[in-house]
C-alpha cells in the first residue's frame, strides 16, 4: 500500500484513528519507541529540555508552565521594579543569535527576550562576512560560537539542522542548548509555542476567573481550530498542530488548496493521537464553526519552477465581508508577514489577536530562556512574593 492510496481511502470528514491510521504509521513512522526515546532524551538534561529542537518535546505539563511563566513575565515586567528585577536574572549569559535565513518578528523577539532578562546577545546574519568565505564548514563555525556564548538560537533554512547542531554540541566538552527559531519547511517550535499561548490567553479570558498563572486544564476542549492557507509549506502550522494534539476535544480543519494541503506525516500524527480533523477546500461556508482561524500566507519561496502562480490562493484570503458569520469570541492569529490574505479592515476587530499574538512572543521566548537557564523558580517564587494577590 502506497501513501496515497491509504490517504485516497479516508473520508474528508471527521477523521478517527483505524486501520488507516496504522497503515501510514508504518510507512512514516518506522523508528521504534526506544529509538524516539533516544532521540528526545539527547535533546534533555536531567528530565528537562534542554536543547529546544521540536515542538513534540512539549507535554502538556511543560506547555501549561511555560504559559503561566509568560504570563508571570508580563505582570513582573509591567512594573519599573519588576523590570529592574528580571534584568538580573540573566546578566551573566550570552546569546548568539545565529540567522542565516531571512527573519524580522523572531529575530526581534528574541533580542526583546534577551534584554528582557540582562542576557547579551550578538547575532550572525550573513554567512559572506564570516569565515566560511575562507572554508570554514558551518558545523565548525557552529563549533567556534559555541565557545563564545552560552547558547544559540538559530534560523536555518535546511530542515533538521537545529537538530543536527544539538548533536554537535552534545559531542564537545563545552555543550551549551540550542534553540531552533525556524528551520526550512519542518520545524518552528518556539513559533508554536507563543501561538500556542494566545489561544490559551482568548480560550480562557472569557471561560474562567482563574488567572491564566494558576490555570490548570485544557482549555482547547470543544474548541474548532482552523488552519488555512499554504499547509504543506508553512512550518508554524506543522509545530503547532504537533501542540495542539496534546489535548483531547480539540478539533482541527485544514483548508488549503489542494495542491498545499496538510502534508500525511502530520495526519499520521493527529490521528494516531486521536484528535478529530477535516479537510477543507474552501474556507468561507466554515467561518461560523471556528473558535480560532490561523491564517497563514503563499510560501512562494519555496517554488522550483514559480508553481505558486497557478494556484487560486483568493479562495482562502480572510476578508472584512465574512465577519459578519464570526463566532464573537472568534480569535484570529497569523504568523505574519501578511499579503492579501488577511484584510486589514480586519484589524480593528476585537477577533484580530495577531499584534498581541507578536507581543506574546517576546513573553514565551523570554520564559523559555528562563527556563533552560533554571532561573524560572526564581520569578515563579518573585511574582508569588509580590504579585499574587
Amino acid at each position: 500500500m502506497t501513501i496515497q492510496s491509504a490517504l485516497s481511502g479516508r473520508s474528508k470528514r471527521w477523521g478517527h484513528p483505524g486501520a488507516f491510521m496504522q497503515a501510514v504509521t508504518n510507512m512514516l513512522d518506522p523508528a521504534t519507541d526506544a529509538e524516539k526515546a533516544a532521540r528526545f532524551a539527547s535533546l534533555s538534561r536531567d528530565d528537562r529540555i534542554f536543547h529546544v529542537v521540536l515542538a513534540q518535546q512539549f507535554d502538556t505539563q511543560s506547555i501549561e508552565e511555560l504559559c503561566q511563566l509568560s504570563e508571570m513575565i508580563r505582570k513582573i515586567a509591567s512594573h519599573r521594579q519588576g523590570n529592574l528585577f528580571l534584568q538580573t536574572l540573566l546578566s551573566d549569559r550570552r546569546a548568539m543569535l545565529y540567522f542565516i535565513q531571512p527573519s524580522t518578528r523572531t529575530f526581534m523577539s528574541f533580542t526583546a527576550a534577551s534584554q528582557i532578562l540582562g542576557m547579551g546577545y550578538n547575532s550572525v546574519r550573513d554567512p559572506s562576512t564570516s569565515s566560511e568565505t575562507k572554508g570554514e564548514t558551518e558545523d565548525d563555525t557552529i563549533r567556534v560560537l559555541s565557545q563564545y556564548f552560552d547558547v544559540i538560537i538559530m534560523r536555518h533554512p535546511v530542515e533538521g539542522f537545529a537538530e543536527h547542531v544539538a548533536d554537535i554540541l552534545n559531542g564537545i566538552p563545552r555543550t551549551i542548548p540550542v534553540v531552533n527559531g525556524g528551520s526550512g519547511k519542518d520545524q518552528h517550535p518556539t513559533q508554536a509555542l507563543l501561538d500556542i499561548y494566545t489561544l490559551f490567553k482568548c480560550f480562557t479570558e472569557h471561560n474562567t476567573d482563574t488567572p491564566l498563572t494558576e490555570y490548570s486544564g485544557n482549555p482547547f476542549a470543544g474548541k474548532t481550530v482552523g488552519f488555512v492557507g499554504d499547509l504543506k509549506r508553512g512550518r508554524t502550522v506543522r509545530s503547532l498542530t504537533y501542540l495542539l494534539c496534546r489535548y483531547p476535544g480539540v478539533r482541527l480543519m485544514f483548508m488549503s488548496p489542494p495542491e498545499l494541503q496538510i502534508g500525511p506525516d502530520i495526519l499520521e500524527y493527529v490521528q494516531r493521537n486521536g484528535i478529530e480533523y477535516e479537510i477543507c477546500d474552501e474556507l468561507e461556508s466554515h467561518i461560523g464553526e471556528l473558535d480560532a482561524i490561523y491564517v497563514t500566507r503563499l510560501q512562494d519561496e519555496h517554488d522550483v519552477n514559480g508553481e505558486s502562480k497557478s494556484i487560486d490562493y483568493y479562495k482562502f484570503a480572510l476578508t472584512h465581508e465574512m465577519a459578519g458569520r464570526f463566532k464573537a469570541d472568534l480569535a484570529i492569529l497569523h504568523p505574519l508577514p501578511r499579503r492579501h490574505e488577511l484584510d486589514p479592515r480586519l484589524d480593528a476587530l476585537p477577533q484580530a489577536k495577531y499584534w498581541g499574538q507578536v507581543r506574546n512572543g517576546m513573553w514565551m521566548r523570554s520564559a523559555l530562556m528562563a527556563y533552560i537557564f533554571r532561573v524560572d523558580g526564581t520569578i515563579r517564587d518573585h511574582y508569588r512574593n509580590y504579585y499574587a494577590f
